[in-house]
């Protein structure tokens, strides 16, 4: 049996402005967009087989508690790359800025926030 992750539907204040971002530093092409449930607008970004669908509800919303502190919050999106220093260079001209590094096995790694607060976490696994 094979069973992948196809997607994950985040809600973010601005869909496209997150897939420009998205495309810039990791390379990700618009899949799909168009209207969505409740009145609002979807936008599916991300590579042949596997996509972040990106929401936004027509209203604005409140900001959410950090994610660690409530069941069911996202705390972090792992995005594996083949170089990881050139990712974070992309990173920091998109206006990120790079937060915690870690070494160990089976791959380097760190952490940066977005424009909205969801945390991701950049790996490049070893050889």
């Amino acid at each position: 049996m094979t069973v992948r992750l196809e997607h994950a539907n985040i809600t973010v204040t601005s869909p496209k402005a997150t897939a420009a971002w998205m495309q810039d530093v990791f390379g990700w092409t618009i899949r799909w967009q168009g209207e969505a449930i409740n009145g609002g607008y979807s936008l599916h970004v991300g590579e042949a087989d596997s996509y972040l669908a990106l929401y936004c509800p027509p209203e604005p919303l409140a900001k959410a508690p950090t994610s660690y502190g409530v069941n069911g919050g996202l705390n972090h999106i792992a995005v594996v790359v083949d170089d990881l220093d050139a990712v974070e260079t992309r990173v920091r001209a998109a206006g990120f800025t790079p937060g915690e590094h870690h070494d160990y096995e089976p791959g380097r790694r760190f952490y940066f926030r977005d424009r909205d607060n969801i945390e991701f976490e950049v790996v490049e696994y070893d050889a």
